[in-house]
């Protein structure tokens, strides 16, 4: 019997939980209300897209 181990140490989990705190706590605190502060949180949960988006358009793709 052969014992298969696998060790997966990725750091991507790490990096867009830090950025996903440091989004939520820019959009938010830039937020002019409750619903604004809301719609920061939400923003904070998709700011790779709006990272891809933005670097996409600087290249001029």
């Amino acid at each position: 019997m052969k014992t298969e181990f696998r060790q997966n140490a990725s750091a991507g989990n790490a990096v867009y939980g830090l950025g996903l705190v440091g989004a939520a706590i820019y959009y938010i605190s830039h937020a002019t209300g409750f619903w604004m502060g809301v719609v920061g949180f939400l923003k904070a949960l998709i700011w790779p897209a709006f990272l891809v988006y933005e670097a996409l358009k600087t290249v001029g793709a």
